[in-house]
C-alpha cells in the first residue's frame, strides 16, 4: 500500500519559520545570554566567540526552526557546536563516588545567579557541559545524554560530582 506524500512545510504559512532577520534579532537581543552560554560551555573567551559566531551563521543558513522556537534553537545550535569543538567525554566512574540525590525542582529557578563563574569554568569539560545543559539550561537527562553521546547514568553521576564541587567551592569562598 502506498501513502500519498505530503510536504508539511507546504501546508504551513510562510511566516511560521524563523527568517534570517528573526535569528539576527535573537542573537542581537540575546547577545549577553548567548555569549555567556558559549563561554560557560567552552571555558574560554576565544572559543566562546567562535561558537557564538558559528551558531549565528548556522541559524541564518539553515532556517530550520519555527519562529516561536528561534531562541531555543539558537541555544541548541550553540550547544551542539561547542560539543563538536570540545568533544566532552565522561571520566571513568570512581568506585568511591557517593551519589547525591538532586532533584531538578529543588534547584533555584534561575541557577545562573547562584554559582560562581570561576568555579564553573574550572570544571572538567564533560562535567561543565552537563551542569550548564542540565541545571542552567534545564535540558532533560535524556536530551543531555543524546547530545553528549553518553548514558543518563553518566549524566546523573557528572551532575552529582559538579554539585558537590560547586557546593564545596561556595563554602570555601564563604569561609574566606
Amino acid at each position: 500500500m502506498t501513502y500519498p506524500q505530503t510536504n508539511l512545510a507546504e501546508k504551513l504559512p510562510a511566516d511560521t519559520y524563523a527568517t534570517d532577520e528573526d535569528f539576527c534579532r535573537v542573537f542581537a537581543e540575546g547577545l549577553d545570554d548567548l555569549y555567556q552560554l558559549s563561554l560557560l560551555l567552552t571555558g574560554n573567551h576565544e572559543l566562546a566567540e567562535q561558537c557564538f559566531v558559528a551558531g549565528l551563521e548556522h541559524c541564518i543558513q539553515a532556517n530550520e526552526a519555527f519562529r516561536k522556537w528561534a531562541r531555543s534553537w539558537a541555544k541548541r545550535i550553540i550547544i551542539q557546536i561547542a560539543i563538536r569543538e570540545l568533544k566532552p567525554r565522561p571520566r571513568v566512574a570512581s568506585p568511591f563516588l557517593i551519589p547525591v540525590a538532586i532533584r531538578m525542582r529543588d534547584l533555584p529557578k534561575d541557577g545562573r545567579r547562584h554559582f560562581q563563574l570561576a568555579a564553573i569554568l574550572a570544571l572538567e569539560d564533560f562535567e561543565r557541559f552537563v551542569f550548564v545543559m542540565s541545571v542552567l539550561e534545564r535540558y532533560s537527562e535524556y536530551d543531555c545524554a543524546l547530545l553528549l553521546n553518553c548514558t543518563r547514568g553518566q549524566i546523573n553521576e557528572a551532575r552529582s560530582v559538579v554539585l558537590v564541587q560547586l557546593t564545596e567551592s561556595a563554602l570555601s569562598v564563604g569561609a574566606g
